[in-house]
């Protein structure tokens, strides 16, 4: 009777639907998972599946068994479309009573922990940010880039959309345009404001044939494109050695981690990044309290 049913909506998807060969495909894969397991429990007709055996199957799904590989969260998700479908179909045809998948929830996916480097390895990319040489024009604006994304944890939208006028350096602080042209200030590191004045004393002038206000600029004195800065970035960590992937997002990550790692409270780290919610910016403690985990498992003498 099982496979009658699937057989019956695969049809329907295939001749009423219209459905493409490739989605065939993985509903028709997807659907005999869900007729193993189902088999496995002794069912062999939708109607007498409840929903407590659908919710089983996705916790399945994550685990695996004997015959299938656990599954991604997102995977598990697909899977479990195919079994709504399965039993919306079979409401409709009068196969079973009621729909009983229609308020099984997917597996929530895992939060994705943002990549940040350690100090050393950010400082080695902001020591080989040098185009054409430490002194030349693109090599102090290169410099001064990448030590100002890091002493800020500015996004590379809003540091390539600096203008002159919105960095003071007298006072060590800069206004950033975030999304939604929301505006912070957020103070600016030493070595980051040396960096910013060296570029505009003996490398801005060389690169500004017209009158611009923009900051950083390329060498046709435009201002310089988020694509050109993630290349600057690039550069620099491959000239430093650095082996693992790295992005302008990366400084940000790295800026907010190292904050939390020293110490600064979370909602100061939230102003700092500009995020709206403290939720967003709450991300940044897993990796901390993971790093945490690893040392104490290292060094405490009962971790084991």
């Amino acid at each position: 009777m099982l496979a009658k049913q699937i057989s019956a909506y695969l049809d329907h998807l295939e001749v009423e639907r219209g459905a493409a060969k490739n989605t065939l495909s993985s509903y028709r894969r997807d659907l005999r998972r869900y007729e193993a397991f189902l088999s496995g429990h002794h069912i062999d007709d939708l109607g007498a599946v409840g929903e407590h055996d659908v919710t089983a199957f996705v916790i399945e799904l994550r685990r695996g068994g004997d015959e299938f590989p656990p599954l991604a969260a997102s995977s598990a998700a697909r899977t479990l479309i195919a079994v709504r479908g399965l039993h919306k179909f079979a409401a409709l045809e009068g196969f079973t009573r009621v729909d009983v998948a229609s308020a099984v929830k997917p597996p929530t996916p895992s939060r994705r922990l943002p990549k940040s480097l350690p100090l050393d390895q950010v400082i080695a990319i902001l020591d080989a940010a040098t185009t054409g040489g430490p002194d030349a024009p693109r090599g102090l604006r290169d410099k001064a880039l990448l030590e100002l994304l890091y002493s800020t944890g500015a996004r590379i939208s809003e540091a390539v959309g600096l203008d002159v006028d919105d960095i003071d350096t007298d006072n060590r602080a800069v206004l950033l345009r975030g999304k939604g042209d929301k505006q912070r200030v957020v103070p600016i590191g030493r070595p980051a404001v040396d960096a910013v004045d060296a570029y505009l004393v003996r490398g801005r002038p060389a690169l500004a044939k017209k009158a611009t206000p923009a900051l950083f600029l390329n060498a046709r004195s435009g201002r310089l494109s988020r694509q050109s800065a993630w290349q600057v970035l690039h550069t620099a960590a491959e000239r430093a050695g650095i082996a693992t992937a790295v992005s302008p997002h990366t400084l940000r990550h790295s800026f907010a981690t190292h904050l939390l790692d020293g110490g600064a409270d979370v909602r100061v780290v939230q102003e700092l990044l500009g995020h709206s919610s403290v939720t967003t910016t709450q991300i940044y403690t897993l990796v901390t309290v993971n790093t945490l985990r690893e040392v104490w498992a290292e060094a405490h003498p009962r971790s084991r």
